[in-house]
């Protein structure tokens, strides 16, 4: 993690924050080993954030789903196929986590996956539809799914 960190409160209203859609580019959901990061904004054009989807190269029900402020503020990271996550006060949390800001911690906490938030977490599209959700992004960008 970056040197960069913001305090509790500052994060809790990032996260807190309606997203939208910087454009209507059309992009396409990432294949095997594929990465895409696509710009968000605060519904108030004050905040710019970003969304980074990455898929296992092997293995489909493997990736990651993130949420930045200011670039490198990891504001909610969604982990899941993939091993556990040891926090540091030593618990282990299964996969699928769920990443959440921590104030001194920055990304280093992880939490069960609440599944009330998250109905379908093993549908790869669908929990990417919930994430958007969860970090409050209104507007998503128009990603278009591929064949799996």
């Amino acid at each position: 993690m970056s040197d960069i960190s913001v305090d509790q409160a500052t994060a809790d209203a990032l996260i807190a924050t309606p997203k939208v859609r910087v454009n209507d580019e059309v992009s396409h959901y990432p294949g095997a080993g594929g990465y895409l990061t696509l710009p968000l904004l605060s519904s108030d054009g004050r905040e710019s954030f970003h969304l980074d989807i990455r898929r296992g190269g092997i293995d489909l029900l493997k990736g990651t789903y993130q949420n930045r402020a200011r670039q490198v503020v990891v504001l909610v990271r969604l982990d899941f196929g993939g091993a556990p996550h040891r926090n540091p006060d030593g618990r282990e949390v299964p996969s699928p986590h769920l990443h959440i800001y921590r104030e001194g911690y920055g990304d280093k906490w992880a939490f069960e996956v609440p599944r009330d938030r998250f109905s379908q977490i093993q549908d790869t599209w669908q929990t990417l539809q919930d994430f958007m959700r969860f970090c409050n992004v209104i507007d998503p960008p128009n990603i278009q799914k591929g064949i799996e």
